[in-house]
């Protein structure tokens, strides 16, 4: 035996390999394992004290290569080297010592998918990590108090508006009254007089004739109150409902404010940027910028995870004043050094609640990291909760931003959708699917032949099968869910809104910023884990102006949500079903029976055994979260959503 060798790991960390031989023969002698990042041994064979049948001295020849412990069938997990065939069954050894087994032909159980370079953060077996726990490690935020930075930042203006003098010369008793009627309400300082024509925002001739073109006729709630705002450099907080204009309310502004701008030089990244939660919406919102933007010759570009680098990356490097862009695309651009930030003075956060739920904050910090921290920033979202609102506080200038509400802040449907609630048990779910599916594509063949029908389930293989099962009924339908590619998804999309396809079985993928016309019907075969993604999904029809239908399906599993489902129900003027009171009468008496008795009470009049609070038990306090439907009970339900991206 040999002396132990110190070798370089590939994470920059020394580590002290076992004692062991290099053979250039492959004799066998050597160690169980051979982790060498050491030049001076390349080239050498390393072997087994118990040799392990069938092993090769084929080892890869590169400076830097590693660990040639299995055939290069690995597909993604291969590292482009010519490495070690095996035969049977070989132990190996991770960093830590524990030994674990691959048959030929599969992965060891500690590999996981994992990149050589990666391979370190999965060397515990059973260890779970967050798959976007590395992204933006080598990122980091600029510090802004440093001279040298802030001499660097370009000049910029930010205040483009004049006001028109119809809207000057409104009295207060006026904008009160557009205001209710339109159901706005605003908070903040110097708050300007909302707008009530496309020619009283003062857009340029070039931007209204697009509007004109688009036909639009007038602005909607959002986008009277926000483009003043917007235009005059106010940092914007904007809370509405989806299907209500968000995209042009600040879209319009941007191209305002691009063009005040001094021109973008060689090597200068964007100077307004639009973050998006999904693939989705961010080429939906990127078909707006290039419609009004054209004429303006501004340019733009969008960047997503899921397809190919290069042609987004060439993009970036012709140089463009929009860049929309989901966050972890983005971050990878940003660390290789394909575009930077220091340009940007007009952020916008489209669905901002949305990014929050799918866990994207971390990586929202270090963006805007990357931003003067002089900027405009626009926050549109479709609710309000308390983590949307800390993010505000934080990205926001202090004391100067405006938050413009659209309707109450407590969650409501849009008015122009009929809801139907149809409470039944599981294992009806699919003959009551067929026959009503069969129901709405023939009322609509009479009808309107464009109208289309949009089903949510709750899962990717929920959402195969079920499109599959509806293709052997005779209906045309397409699947689309976070787990096909970027070409399947563009595919469905694609048809779907040309009409080709009337049946689409989605995931929540689809449930935000998904705008399609003549969607008449929305049917949720699988009823969502929150009400909040109720709301958004069955705003996918009703769109600007229009009316829509959305069925939903509800079980005994999904008695929780009864009761701010009756809520909504009521608040909208639908129908409450009297299967659904009984839903929410149930659990009104059975938290009744609890508060007064405690959880883990016997009702059948034995003495309970359990301690009352214990956390062996399901108790009121310490067993609470323990209780089955309790708060404890719900974590998999936000996890399971993520999963569906």
């Amino acid at each position: 035996m040999g002396q132990p060798t110190h070798i370089k790991w590939f994470n920059g960390n020394d580590y002290t390999a076992p004692s062991f031989d290099y053979a250039s023969n492959g004799s066998q002698s050597g160690p169980k394992t051979w982790h060498g990042n050491d030049h001076s041994l390349e080239g050498q064979a390393p072997s087994f004290h118990a040799a392990p049948v069938g092993w090769s001295a084929t080892i890869p020849q590169a400076p830097g290569a590693r660990y040639p412990d299995a055939s290069n069938s690995y597909g993604n997990g291969d590292w482009g080297h010519s490495t070690a065939p095996y035969r049977g069954r070989t132990a190996t050894q991770d960093v830590h010592g524990h030994d674990s087994y691959a048959q030929k032909g599969t992965r060891p159980n500690n590999w996981r998918g994992a990149q050589p370079q990666n391979r370190a953060r999965f060397a515990s077996r059973g260890e779970t990590r967050d798959r976007m726990g590395s992204l933006g490690a080598n990122l980091s935020d600029i510090d802004w108090t440093q001279a040298n930075n802030l001499d660097n930042l370009v000049p910029f203006e930010r205040n483009f508006y004049q006001e028109h003098p119809e809207v000057a010369g409104r009295s207060p008793e006026h904008v009160a009254s557009f205001r209710q009627r339109m159901e706005i309400t605003v908070r903040g300082k110097n708050v300007p007089n909302p707008c009530e024509s496309f020619l009283e925002a003062g857009f340029p001739p070039a931007i209204v004739q697009c509007i004109q073109r688009a036909g639009f006729t007038a602005p909607t709630a959002i986008q009277a109150q926000a483009w003043p705002v917007a235009l005059k450099g106010r940092d914007l907080i904007g809370i509405a409902e989806t299907g209500s204009g968000k995209t042009c309310a600040y879209l319009l502004p941007a191209l305002v404010h691009i063009h005040g701008q001094p021109p973008l030089r060689r090597g200068d990244g964007p100077i307004c940027l639009v973050l998006a939660p999904t693939r989705e919406l961010a080429v939906q919102i990127q078909t707006e910028a290039t419609k009004f933007g054209t004429a303006s010759r501004i340019r733009n570009a969008c960047v997503y995870g899921g397809v190919s680098r290069g042609p987004q990356a060439r993009e970036l490097s012709r140089g463009i004043e929009i860049l929309i862009a989901t966050p972890g695309r983005l971050i990878d651009f940003l660390e290789s050094g394909r575009t930077n930030l220091r340009r940007v003075t007009y952020l916008v956060l489209d669905e901002a609640d949305r990014m929050l739920d799918m866990g994207f904050e971390p990586q929202l910090r270090k963006i805007v990291g990357q931003i003067r921290p002089d900027r405009q920033t626009l926050m549109f979202t479709a609710t309000w909760p308390r983590q949307v609102q800390a993010i505000a506080r934080e990205f926001l200038t202090a004391g100067d931003w405006i938050q413009i509400n659209i309707g109450g802040l407590d969650l409501s449907a849009n008015k122009s959708i009929r809801q139907v609630v149809q409470v039944l048990d599981e294992d009806e779910k699919p003959e009551r699917l067929q026959s009503l599916l069969k129901t709405l594509l023939n009322a609509s063949a009479d009808t309107d032949s464009n109208a289309k029908v949009l089903v949510f389930t709750d899962t990717k293989r929920k959402a195969d099968q079920l499109s599959r099962r509806l293709q052997h009924w005779g209906l045309a339908a397409l699947a689309l869910h976070g787990d096909k590619t970027q070409m399947e998804r563009d595919r469905a999309i694609g048809s779907f809104r040309s009409g080709q396809a009337r049946l689409l079985v989605a995931t929540d993928v689809a449930a935000r910023g998904l705008d399609i016309k003549n969607i008449s019907y929305v049917v949720n075969y699988d009823f969502p884990g929150t009400i909040e993604d109720y709301v958004h999904r069955i705003g996918r029809t009703g769109r600007a102006g229009s009316t829509g239908t959305a069925y939903s399906f509800f079980t005994p599993a999904n008695a929780r949500l009864a009761s701010e489902l009756v809520q909504i129900l009521e608040e909208s003027q639908n129908e409450v079903p009297a299967e659904l009171n009984q839903f929410v009468n149930r659990r009104n008496r059975k938290r009744t029976y609890e508060h007064s008795f405690g959880r883990g009470y016997v009702r059948n009049g034995a003495r309970s055994t359990r301690r009352r609070g214990s956390a062996a038990g399901y108790g009121a306090s310490g067993g609470g979260s323990r209780y089955r439907g309790g708060a404890g009970d719900r974590s998999h339900v936000r996890a399971h959503e993520n999963g569906a991206f």
